[in-house]
């Protein structure tokens, strides 16, 4: 079964992020087309960015690094929780994505937003540009949740609507289809480099 990482990208303190993306793993769980995982970045607590080599080279320093390399390399595919900070995505989530480059590549990525009226939308437009240099393929179908806090009920849990759920629904098939799609590519590339492109790293 192909590996979908739920990526929760704020570590701020008392954060809106964890329902929700507590409730898309148990919605995505329940779909059942994936083995689905939650990261945590507070919990994964990467540093910024201290490896001296470029991330093209793979030639990681750091046990952080080399753990982080091997937990994205696992996922097939990837959803990313975000807020919308000042017009933007949180500096957490790019020193993530910033660490690795071939292990993203040729991978689908989907995005759940919240905020106010926006939804998280303009920090997902951003990090459209950011994935796609890294060659991953971000979908059209999104979960964006305006005013959140109005669906987080006293005991700090996610109460969706049904235009969220079916928003999710709809955007875990669409995963499905396009890991399916993708799945040849990312097999041919480890496969030569299996048989010497491992030099090139």
């Amino acid at each position: 079964m192909p590996q979908l990482h739920v990526i929760l990208a704020s570590t701020r303190p008392g954060r809106a992020g964890e329902p929700i993306a507590e409730w898309f793993v148990q919605r995505a769980r329940a779909h059942g087309a994936f083995d689905v995982e939650l990261v945590d970045l507070a919990e994964v607590a990467l540093p910024f960015l201290d490896e001296p080599a470029h991330p093209r080279l793979r030639r990681y320093e750091h046990e952080h690094t080399k753990a982080w390399s091997a937990r994205i390399d696992a996922g097939d595919a990837f959803v990313f929780v975000t807020p919308e900070y000042n017009y933007g995505y949180p500096a957490t989530l790019k020193n993530a994505i910033d660490y690795l480059h071939f292990e993203w590549q040729h991978k689908p990525v989907a995005f759940v937003s919240y905020g106010g009226v926006a939804a998280g939308t303009r920090a997902v437009q951003q990090l459209k540009q950011v994935v796609t240099t890294l060659k991953m393929m971000p979908l059209f179908e999104a979960v964006n949740i305006p005013f959140h806090t109005q669906f987080i009920d006293e005991e700090g849990r996610l109460q969706p609507n049904e235009t969220m759920e079916a928003a999710a629904d709809a955007m875990l098939s669409e995963l499905v289809l396009t890991e399916q799609t993708l799945r040849p590519r990312r097999k041919a590339i480890r496969e030569a480099e299996a048989a010497g492109g491992a030099g090139g790293r």
